[in-house]
Parts: C-alpha cells; sequence; structure tokens
C-alpha cells in the first residue's frame, strides 16, 4: 500500500479542503492481483501517519466460515424492516434517510411484526 499527501495553500475550488490523500493498495491472491487507487478528501491538515491511522483498510473477513452467510441474513431483516415502513421513499432512499437520521431508525426498528 502506498500513501500520497497533498496539501494545498492556494484557494481551491473548495474552500474547507486542506488534504487530499490518495492510496493506492495491491492484493495478491492465490491466482490473480487485484490493485485499485482510492481517494479521500479531508478538512484537517494530516500528515501520513495520521491519515493511514484515519482510513480504515478493509479487515472485514466475512469472506470466510459462516460470516458472509450470517451478514447476508442480517442484510435482508434490514431490508425487510425498510420495507414494512410506511414511508413513500424508495428502499434505497430509506435506507440512506435511516442512516442519517436516528428519529427514522428509531421508527423504523420500533416497527411491529403483523
Amino acid at each position: 500500500m502506498s500513501l500520497l499527501i497533498a496539501h494545498f495553500d492556494e484557494k481551491p475550488r473548495l474552500p474547507d479542503v486542506a488534504t487530499i490523500v490518495m492510496i493506492r493498495s495491491r492484493v495478491e491472491l492465490a491466482d490473480r492481483c487485484r490493485s485499485e487507487t482510492r481517494y479521500f478528501i479531508s478538512s484537517a491538515r494530516l500528515t501520513a501517519a495520521k491519515a493511514g491511522a484515519a482510513i480504515r483498510e478493509d479487515l472485514s473477513r466475512l469472506r470466510k466460515g459462516h460470516g458472509a452467510i450470517n451478514m447476508a441474513i442480517v442484510r435482508h431483516f434490514a431490508i425487510n424492516l425498510v420495507r414494512t415502513g410506511k414511508s413513500k421513499l424508495s428502499i434505497k432512499l430509506s435506507r440512506k434517510v435511516a442512516g442519517w437520521d436516528p428519529e427514522y431508525l428509531a421508527k423504523l426498528l420500533s416497527l411491529k411484526a403483523h
């Protein structure tokens, strides 16, 4: 994994941007390699060490054992909760609003099973 940090002292188009981080990562699997580049924007002036600590690498091991199946069940349960809501929002938008608004999430979670 390589990390590139850029700081901008000029007036950028996004006035609150202080740091842009680019991460290149490479994963070597048994039969192939996968690489990706990700970008992050921050309003804080970060050093490479702080940016690296702030950016969470994918440490999820849900691909092994029963984790993937268990998480699929949890995801289906969550989507079904959204579907039973009385909202006129789409499922996708309802999921987003539930992530943004704790009251909306509480309303979805307090629905009783029919």
